[in-house]
């Protein structure tokens, strides 16, 4: 599949250390983010294995090891296991509210909790107000913040783009006091529902790494196709995701 749109230039990065695998080298390739796209060329986008952070819209390009795979759920395929059904059984309680991608201090206030809990050593962790909006909002963007609540009392928060034919997973936090409810996978199963209500036909997930375990959530959710060759693919039970 190739690039077929009138799209400016795409650039790669100088390489850099990756931050999944140790002692491995990472590049990507991107648009300049001062360059305001439409939805159109955005979901074509990201059809073709690239994800925005914020306005970069980027794909990996590493020179030796293409460990990092774009993923996604063909919704009306998909079929939950024991461990999902379960899941999403033990999160009905919650009350799902889909809202603009509008700055909120609650919003804002749980997604600190969230990292200094889960992502302690990260670059995130200190993040302003506008760190926040700039990671996760984009003004050419169609977002929605799904927020899961209990009664008033806010669970977790799905950041979501409304592509042409799917849905993009952005990111998701949640309480950290709550690990027993499993709120990323349920995050998940409903964004697919959410899919599935507006028939569309994919959840993208971003990338998949087969050795890194903080991705290995995400093989969990079958059928799980990958951007490979140039194409999408069923994922294959026990597949790693690249080679030296």
């Amino acid at each position: 599949m190739e690039i077929t749109m009138n799209m400016p230039d795409i650039y790669l990065s100088p390489p850099h250390a990756c931050e999944y695998l140790e002692g491995e080298l990472a590049s990507i390739l991107f648009l300049s983010p001062e360059q305001d796209l439409d939805m159109s060329h955005y979901s074509q986008l990201v059809s073709l294995g690239f994800r925005r952070s914020g306005r970069l819209v980027y794909r990996p390009k590493c020179q030796h090891y293409q460990a990092c795979i774009a993923v996604r759920i063909p919704v009306h395929q998909f079929h939950p296991n024991r461990q999902q059904k379960r899941c999403w059984k033990r999160n009905q309680d919650l009350e799902i509210i889909a809202r603009p991608a509008e700055y909120q201090a609650e919003h804002y206030d749980l997604y600190l909790r969230y990292l200094r809990a889960r992502h302690a050593d990260g670059s995130m962790v200190d993040s302003s107000p506008d760190d926040y909006q700039d990671f996760l909002t984009c003004h050419w963007c169609e977002t929605l913040f799904y927020e899961f609540r209990l009664g008033p009392r806010l669970m977790a928060v799905a950041v979501t783009d409304l592509l042409e034919e799917g849905l993009s997973a952005v990111y998701t936090f949640f309480d950290p006091d709550e690990g027993e409810r499993s709120l990323g996978t349920f995050a998940i199963l409903s964004q697919i529902e959410a899919a599935k209500r507006m028939n569309a036909q994919h959840l993208y997930l971003g990338y998949w790494i087969g050795k890194c375990g903080k991705m290995a959530y995400k093989s969990r959710f079958e059928p799980l196709e990958v951007f490979k060759g140039g194409r999408w693919q069923v994922l294959e039970a026990n597949s790693d995701s690249g080679s030296p």
